[in-house]
């Protein structure tokens, strides 16, 4: 089965990429591989979580925003690759996660996201990752992710 029509059998819509916030691509290809910028977990145009994990905001929910941002920085790899059916291999994802001190869950935030690379790609959605507490994110996002991605 294709990655495009596992993504429609999960019942997911891959969202067309955000507008970068600031003066920068929000991806780019070197080579085989594509690179996103940071997205964050914008859900329909809006800011989906806003605050601080430890806070405003559990390690479960922690990781629906991280989902968000997968689905964002797939939006990216999509608009670039043509179609998600090019990936050969995710290769990494790093997390910031916005946090407060003494919070130490970043991995379980960053579960959100790799479980559903792992649903979707398979063995080929398996990667490296780094999950990061930080004390500030733009626009007070919850969680902010960037992954690396290789092509067919």
């Amino acid at each position: 089965m294709s990655y495009e029509a596992r993504i429609k059998e999960l019942g997911l819509i891959i969202p067309e990429p955000p507008a970068p916030l600031a003066s920068y691509l929000p991806g780019i290809q070197a080579g085989r591989l594509i690179f996103t910028s940071g997205q964050l977990p914008f859900e329909n145009g809006r800011l989906a979580f806003v605050g601080r994990l430890g806070g405003d905001y559990t390690a479960q929910e922690g990781a629906e925003a991280a989902r968000l941002c997968i689905m964002n920085a797939l939006g990216v790899v999509r608009s670039l690759a043509g179609s998600l059916d090019q990936v050969e291999q995710v290769v990494k994802i790093t997390v910031f996660v916005n946090c407060l001190a003494g919070f130490t869950e970043q991995p379980q935030v960053a579960n959100g996201a790799s479980k559903l690379l792992q649903e979707i790609f398979g063995e080929s959605g398996r990667h490296s990752r780094s999950a990061v507490g930080v004390n500030a994110l733009p626009l007070d996002a919850a969680v902010e992710l960037e992954m690396v991605v290789m092509l067919k």
